[in-house]
C-alpha cells in the first residue's frame, strides 16, 4: 500500500513538472491586419501588416495603390486638368509628343487645342486604313459599305475639330461645346453601320481610340474651358 502510494506521488509530480515547463514558453501567434483608407484627395490604397506576437516586430509591410499618372517632365497643369478626364492616362500621352523639350505651361485651351490635334491625326490614319480596305478587292462588300459611312463620319470629325478651333479663336464656347458633341454621333454613326450589318468593324481598335480622345476633348471643352 505504502509503495503505491510513493508510485502514484510520482507520478503527479512529474506530470506537474511537464506542465509547467509546456507553459513556461508562450506560444507563438500570428496575426494578420488589412486596414483600407479612401480619401476625396488621394487613391485609395490596402494597407497589410504582418505581425508576429512572439517576437514582437512587424514582418512585411506592403502598400497596394491604384495604377497613378505618368508624370516625369510633365507639368503638373496638364496633370491637373487630365486627371478630369475619363481617360487621364491617354489624355497626357496623346499631348507629350507635342511638347518636344520646350518649356509647355498647360491652361485648358491649349490642352483642348493638342488634344484635337491628336485626334486629328488619328482620324487621318483611320482614312488611310478604311480607304485601303475599301479599294482592296478581297473586301467583303457589305464591310465596304459600312467603310463608306465610317469615312463621312471620319471626315465630320475632321470639318466639326476645324469648326472648334475657329470657335475657340473667338471665345465662343457654345460653339466649342456643340461641335465636340457632334463628335460622339459621328463615332456612333460609324460603329451603328458594322452593329446592323452585324460584322466586326475591322477599324473597331482605331474607332476606340478616337472615341477615348472624343470624350476626353468634351470633358475639357465643357468643363475646363472658360472665357
Amino acid at each position: 500500500m505504502g509503495m503505491n502510494h510513493l508510485i502514484l506521488a510520482l507520478v503527479s509530480l512529474s506530470c506537474l513538472f511537464s506542465f509547467s515547463t509546456s507553459t513556461s514558453t508562450p506560444p507563438s501567434y500570428s496575426y494578420h491586419y488589412s486596414f483600407s483608407h479612401s480619401s476625396s484627395s488621394a487613391p485609395s490604397a490596402a494597407f497589410n501588416v504582418h505581425f508576429s506576437k512572439s517576437s514582437g516586430t512587424r514582418m512585411d509591410q506592403t502598400f497596394n495603390k491604384l495604377p497613378t499618372l505618368p508624370t516625369n517632365n510633365v507639368d503638373p497643369g496638364l496633370q491637373q486638368i487630365c486627371k478630369d478626364t475619363d481617360h487621364p492616362e491617354e489624355c497626357i500621352s496623346n499631348i507629350v509628343p507635342f511638347l518636344g523639350h520646350s518649356k509647355f505651361v498647360a491652361d485648358p485651351v491649349s490642352v483642348l487645342k493638342l488634344e484635337i490635334q491628336a485626334m486629328d491625326n488619328k482620324v487621318k490614319e483611320a482614312i488611310d486604313k478604311a480607304t485601303k480596305l475599301m479599294q482592296d478587292h478581297s473586301t467583303q462588300k457589305m464591310t465596304v459599305s459600312c467603310l463608306e459611312t465610317c469615312l463621312d463620319s471620319y471626315k465630320s470629325i475632321l470639318d466639326s475639330d476645324k469648326r472648334v478651333l475657329d470657335a475657340l479663336s473667338l471665345h465662343d464656347v457654345y460653339q466649342v461645346s456643340m461641335e465636340l458633341s457632334s463628335n460622339i454621333e459621328n463615332v456612333q454613326t460609324c460603329e451603328d453601320a458594322f452593329l446592323e450589318a452585324n460584322i466586326k468593324s475591322p477599324n473597331i481598335q482605331m474607332d476606340s481610340v478616337i472615341r477615348k480622345m472624343i470624350s476626353n476633348t468634351l470633358a475639357i471643352g465643357v468643363d475646363k474651358v472658360h472665357f
